[in-house]
């Protein structure tokens, strides 16, 4: 089999396998990508935004398309898939709309007379390695960005996207790309490694699991490499005595368990205060017993398979530890068996710090809920936690949950609503879940040449 092959998992039917990458092909792909670095880094910004323009159509023109990829390939329902192009020609229309006046030279103050600027340029070439859980999107939020930077791109989509990142590719071509400004290469993993040491590259984006960024990092670090690490989280769902409890079951519902529960920033740690947690309970799980799930392609189905049989089989693996360690189960619990990869949505309780689902991250439809005291114990156990990348907050008391955001040792807080995401807004953790940031003006500041121009009086 192939190391490249689209296998739908809500069949187990592997459709399509792809070649991987020569070593002449990635050398080629190099080559093209540095050749076009030094013309796209000279284009003025209006020539940018008439690609990323293009693009953000070509996204809203081919949304059937595009969505019913990645349901064949990783399974997410379809009205999901469809809301996550949306999203995506959302991120390339903002960069468009908003890339020009991010590059705009920044006059600086100077005590000793003259004038100093600094001026924005790209860095070269760039090498992204993006995962399967959002194809599209998290291609998006660190192509756009950089792109309108006068970065060029090599992109290595994860194996069991093949389809999604050569759509992608063509995209970009078809809207008038210059050769060589967006290449994807369905590279191993060895091909990888000598490409972040190529000489020519001159940073990497990753977003993945903590193994692969650690390997990426050590790579990037010994060739003096920048790096933005977009890794897991454990994310905390804070559920005060003030919460507006019908809300926060529904926004709960949402934050763990759309895309099949695997979203880095899922609400994976449920943290309920005593005064509210009965009714909070039985409101959740009532919510999750009555998810549809089932045939991905189902415009109704809210849940579908996982990505994979070996991700079940890993979830499957934390649940069964959870378990025989004396958590209990309060909805789900188990694989379904049938072909593909199934497991029910689950809600456990009584975990603690011996079994693997507290301090793993589980990236599925599994809910843990936590019941505490009151608001500082709440906090105290959200950051328990190797991750921080992101938190919400339930609470009709907006200065307490205000006060509360601070105490949160994450890299973005919402406050009575589900995790999200939106093209101006900045994306990223701390600790174990990355470095850098994405989205917002932030995601142009990562990749540039910040270089000052200093002239005498």
């Amino acid at each position: 089999m192939s190391l490249y092959a689209v296998t739908n998992p809500a069949t187990g039917e592997t459709v399509k396998e792809f070649p991987t990458a020569t070593d002449a092909g990635i050398r080629a792909a190099l080559a093209a990508s540095d050749a076009a670095f030094t013309s796209w880094n000279r284009t003025p910004p209006e020539d940018r935004v008439k690609l990323l323009s293009r693009v953000a159509e070509l996204y809203t023109e081919r949304r059937e398309e595009l969505a019913a990829i990645v349901t064949r390939e990783m399974g997410k329902p379809i009205f999901q898939a469809r809301i996550e192009v949306d999203i995506v020609a959302s991120i390339y229309r903002y960069y468009a709309e908003n890339g020009p006046a991010f590059l705009e030279d920044e006059e600086l103050d100077v005590a000793a007379g003259g004038k100093a600027i600094v001026r924005k340029d790209g860095l070269g070439i760039l090498l992204g390695i993006m995962p399967w859980n959002f194809p599209y999107y998290q291609v998006a939020r660190f192509a756009a960005p950089n792109l309108m930077n006068g970065n060029t791109i090599l992109l290595k989509h994860a194996p069991q996207c093949p389809e999604s990142a050569l759509a992608m590719e063509q995209i970009f071509l078809d809207a008038g790309a210059p050769e060589g400004a967006y290449v994807n290469i369905f590279a191993t993993n060895e091909q990888v490694a000598d490409v972040i040491a190529d000489p020519r590259v001159q940073g990497v984006s990753l977003t993945g699991s903590e193994r692969a960024g650690a390997a990426v990092a050590e790579i990037a670090g010994r060739n003096l490499k920048k790096v933005v690490l977009e890794l897991g989280g454990s994310d905390p769902f804070l559920v005060l005595d003030s919460a507006d409890v019908d809300q926060a079951a529904t926004h709960a519902l949402f934050g763990r368990f759309g895309n099949t529960g695997q979203a880095c920033n899922a609400a994976k740690r449920i943290i309920v205060d005593d005064a509210v947690y009965d009714e909070f309970v039985e409101k959740f799980v009532g919510a999750v017993t009555s998810v549809k799930v089932g045939d991905p392609t189902e415009t109704d189905t809210f849940m579908g398979p996982l990505s994979s049989t070996a991700a079940r089989d890993g979830l499957a693996a934390q649940v069964d530890d959870a378990v025989a360690k004396g958590a209990t189960v309060l909805a789900g619990g188990s694989r379904l068996e049938q072909p593909g990869a199934w497991f029910q949505p689950t809600v456990l309780t009584g975990v603690t710090p011996e079994m693997r689902a507290f301090s793993e991250e589980l990236f599925g439809p599994v809910a843990v809920l936590y019941r505490v005291a009151n608001a500082d114990e709440a906090v105290e156990l959200a950051n328990n936690s190797a991750y921080g990348l992101g938190a919400v907050i339930q609470s009709t008391d907006a200065e307490k949950a205000a006060e509360i955001a601070d105490r949160l040792d994450t890299g973005m807080v919402y406050i009575n609503e589900a995790p999200g995401t939106a093209a101006e807004l900045p994306f990223g953790g701390i600790k174990r879940s990355g470095v850098g940031r994405e989205l917002g003006k932030y995601g142009m500041e990562e990749f540039v040449n910040r270089k000052l121009i200093r002239t005498a009086k």
